[in-house]
């Protein structure tokens, strides 16, 4: 999986569980973008991966997991934590 299947789910889970669907994931992941890009530390140390972070989506059952490099903030995954994540996998949780 990759960031983009995750936010496919992540707007798939906003469709289904609000009426307002499509736009509530956008706007919230808009927000959680703008949030990070103004307090990169926000999240707390993964205590999986070594260098990334973790910010939980309050309201939701989503954790978006992001390193900072340099001048930007890359987003690696953006996980649904009702399901185990952690296997056989890569620093961003993919599994092999």
């Amino acid at each position: 999986m990759s960031c983009a299947s995750d936010l496919r789910w992540f707007k798939t889970y906003y469709i289904k569980a609000f009426p307002e669907g499509k736009a509530a994931a956008e706007t919230r992941f808009a927000a959680v973008q703008e949030l990070l890009k103004a307090n990169p530390s926000i999240g707390h140390p993964s205590e999986k991966i070594e260098g990334v972070r973790e910010h939980r989506v309050l309201h939701t059952p989503f954790n978006f997991l992001y390193r900072v490099v340099e001048d930007r903030i890359e987003i690696l995954r953006v996980l649904d934590m009702r399901s185990d994540w952690i296997g056989d996998d890569d620093e961003t949780g993919e599994t092999n």
